[in-house]
């Protein structure tokens, strides 16, 4: 288990879409808690399908993983484009309160990011049954759900913690906020086309 929460650790702390994602909900000021539990339920999608077998099957049809993973590079070339022409402007605290229809707009698009994200498949499709124990008392199923919460649990405090750090840096620099907004979306563009470039050669 510490040996799975080291990896974990080590592939939340990497920056990459889902960085990219909370750092934009945190320049909107409280949009950040339905965006970061959109990526949470996307991780947490990928535990579930794992733990049910679906994982093994995914991760044993390479053509489907290669359908799923350019879907996932597509959606992310979309939201770094919207983002690079239409960069989010900062909210200040008067402005922090959020409707219903922009909590279900920000958790569905990080249901999305995280759970088309390829980082997250490789994760829990590839390595996460590598630390599964045969011998332990427990189920594979089981386990496989332990080990998934685990792997939450570090998301829900780092993905807090960047979204909500970013809003405090960023809420007296309107101008530097919406820079790092392009930024975050020149970062979605760039993940994504080296995606597509690295499933291009899997097909030629």
């Amino acid at each position: 288990m510490l040996t799975f929460w080291g990896v974990s650790a080590l592939f939340i702390l990497t920056p990459g879409a889902d960085w990219a994602y909370a750092i934009t909900a945190g320049i909107r000021g409280r949009v950040v808690i339905p965006a970061v539990f959109g990526l949470l339920l996307g991780h947490a999608l990928s535990t579930l399908l794992v733990a049910t077998g679906i994982g093994a099957i995914v991760n044993g049809s390479p053509l489907l993983l290669q359908v799923l993973t350019a879907a996932g590079a597509l959606y992310l070339l979309w939201l770094g484009i919207g983002l690079l022409k239409n960069p989010v402007e900062l909210r200040h605290s008067s402005a922090l309160l959020t409707t219903t229809s922009q909590t279900r707009h920000w958790l569905v698009k990080g249901l999305c990011i995280s759970g088309l994200n390829p980082k997250v498949f490789l994760l829990f499709f590839a390595l996460l049954p590598q630390f599964i124990d045969l011998s332990s008392g427990f189920t594979v199923s089981t386990q496989i759900l332990v080990l998934g919460m685990i792997h939450l649990a570090t998301c829900s405090v780092i993905y807090y913690a960047v979204g909500f750090g970013s809003h405090a840096l960023l809420k007296t620099r309107p101008h530097a906020a919406q820079r790092i907004s392009q930024v975050s979306g020149a970062l979605m563009i760039i993940i994504a086309s080296l995606l597509l470039i690295d499933q291009s050669h899997h097909l030629v």
